[in-house]
C-alpha cells in the first residue's frame, strides 16, 4: 500500500470512527417508521432474497444495525468493517465482526455464498479492487449484492445543492471521499467472471429524507419505494444496487 493510500485509509478510519458516537440516533430503533428504517428494509429484504440459509459476509457493517437483522435468515453472518469504532456496538450485539478493509478482505477465497455492501463503495476511490475482492472471497454461483450512489436520482440532486449533513458537531460528510456511479457505468467495473445479473433501485421517488416525517406521507412513499424498487425504475435510485453473479467454475 502506497502511502497516499495509507493516508486515505486512516482518515476514513478516523472519519467513521468519529461517526459512529451519534451514527444510531436517527436509525431503529429510535425511528422504526422513518427514513433510514425504510432504506433499510429495502436492502435487507433483498438480501435475504439469495442469502437464506446461507453463508454471508458484510463489507462495512457499521454499527451492525443490518448484520443484526441478517444473522437471522443466514446460516452464518460474518462482517467487516474498517471503523474499531463501529465495530464495538456490533461486538456488543454479539455478532462476529472483525477490523478490515473492503479492498483487502481477510478471507481465504471462496468463504461465502452471498458478499454484500451496503453505502459502502461509495466511499472507496480503488472501487475495482474493492469488487475483485468481494468476488475473490464468494464462492462460483455466488451473489455479491454492491450498493453504488446513483447520480440520477433525487438523493444526487440534494447531494449537490444542499450543505453537507453534519456527523459531528464538528465534521461534516465532504469530510470523507464520496463517488457517484451511473448505472450503465457498473459493467465496466466488474471483475472477470463477473456479470450483473439484475439490479434493485433504493429511493426512487422520496424527494428527501424529510418527507419521510410526516406520518401520512411517509406510507405513500414506503408503498411506492417498494412497488417500484424492482422495476425499471431502479434506474433512478439514490441507492443503486447491483446483483452481481460469480460465474459457477
Amino acid at each position: 500500500m502506497n502511502e497516499n493510500a495509507s493516508q486515505s485509509l486512516d482518515e476514513t478510519r478516523a472519519y467513521y470512527d468519529e461517526f459512529s458516537r451519534g451514527y444510531e440516533a436517527q436509525r431503529r430503533p429510535n425511528d422504526p417508521h422513518g427514513y433510514h428504517a425504510l432504506v433499510d428494509d429495502l436492502e435487507v429484504s433483498l438480501t435475504e432474497r439469495y442469502a437464506r440459509g446461507k453463508e454471508l459476509l458484510e463489507c462495512g457493517c457499521g454499527t451492525g444495525l443490518l448484520l443484526e437483522r441478517m444473522a437471522r435468515f443466514t446460516s452464518k453472518a460474518t462482517g467487516i468493517d474498517l471503523s474499531p469504532g463501529m465495530l464495538e456496538k456490533a461486538k456488543e450485539r454479539g455478532l462476529d465482526v472483525t477490523v478490515g478493509s473492503v479492498t483487502d478482505l481477510p478471507f481465504p477465497d471462496a468463504s461465502f455464498d452471498v458478499t454484500c455492501s451496503f453505502k459502502v463503495l461509495a466511499h472507496v476511490p480503488d472501487i475495482g479492487k474493492a469488487l475483485a475482492e468481494m468476488a475473490r472471497v464468494t464462492r462460483p454461483g455466488g451473489v455479491i449484492l454492491a450498493e453504488f450512489y446513483n447520480p440520477l436520482s433525487f438523493r444526487a440532486l440534494a447531494k449537490r445543492l444542499g450543505p453537507a449533513g453534519k456527523i459531528s458537531a464538528s465534521t461534516r460528510e465532504s469530510a470523507v471521499y464520496t463517488r457517484f456511479d451511473a448505472p450503465w457505468v457498473i459493467p465496466r467495473l466488474l471483475p472477470p467472471g463477473v456479470s450483473l445479473e439484475s439490479a434493485r433501485g433504493v429511493r426512487i421517488v422520496t424527494p428527501a429524507a424529510a418527507a419521510m416525517r410526516l406520518p401520512m406521507m411517509r406510507e405513500t412513499f414506503r408503498r411506492l419505494e417498494t412497488r417500484l424498487a424492482d422495476t425499471k425504475m431502479s434506474f433512478f435510485g439514490g441507492f443503486y444496487v447491483a446483483v452481481l453473479r460469480r460465474k459457477s467454475s
